[in-house]
């Protein structure tokens, strides 16, 4: 049963949003909050449901490519894929950007090698065609109602729509620290903590799911936000 309380935004009357941070290979935990956001639509349909990942499938964790796999196959309800610096990072490493694979394998890439059976000699051949272009399909953000949806986080003071993917992927302190109004309330992951974080201007969701904590999914409906937790 999701436990409810007022949120800082609203989505309009029949839409539904279920928004899931950084799973990090974490692929039971994510089976779980898919169960549950499945017995969720069952028990309350609604006209407009949408799943919203909100990217880090990938690195640290123990199981990426069965994320990436998991994802591919679908979803409880139509879904989303944005993408995380991981990601990123790893598809700077498939184009073989100089110097991409070291920073890719230094920040947890090695543990997604491991999850392909692979090398670092041989590991982009493990990765197949249908798996890049998920990766390669993930988008950076999603407006809807009072909330905008995206990774880390936005610049304060650029507006929604002229933000630059990279802030969109890795920006944390000027982001994190600011009290400003942003256009909407920002709903994203990046920066994990012991417990999801509600303030009048974003929503850190990100629990840090690949090293012991819960994987978290935020429910927005109304002007209303619940927490499912795996």
């Amino acid at each position: 049963m999701i436990a409810w309380q007022d949120a800082p935004a609203s989505l309009p009357e029949g839409e539904r949003i279920y928004a899931i941070p950084d799973i990090h290979g974490a692929l039971s935990k994510l089976r779980a909050l898919h169960g549950m956001i499945a017995a969720d639509l069952v028990e309350r349909p609604v006209e407009q449901p949408l799943l919203v990942h909100l990217g880090d499938y990938v690195d640290k964790g123990p199981n990426s490519r069965g994320v990436v796999e998991f994802l591919m196959a679908g979803s409880p309800c139509a879904a989303l894929h944005l993408r995380g610096n991981h990601e990123d990072m790893m598809l700077a490493a498939l184009a073989r950007e100089p110097g991409a694979e070291m920073d890719w394998l230094w920040c947890g890439g090695r543990a997604t090698l491991a999850s392909w059976g692979a090398t670092e000699e041989d590991w982009v051949d493990a990765v197949t065609a249908p798996q890049r272009d998920f990766l390669n399909a993930t988008i950076f953000w999603h407006r809807a109602g009072g909330y905008f949806f995206t990774h880390a986080g936005i610049r304060p003071g650029v507006p929604l729509d002229a933000q630059a993917p990279d802030d969109l992927m890795r920006i944390r302190s000027e982001f994190l620290s600011s009290e400003r109004d942003h256009g909407a309330v920002i709903v994203h992951g990046h920066t994990a903590g012991f417990d999801a974080v509600i303030r009048p201007n974003r929503i850190c969701l990100d629990t840090a799911a690949w090293s012991g904590g819960p994987l978290t999914c935020g429910v927005f409906e109304g002007d209303r936000l619940g927490l499912l937790r795996a």
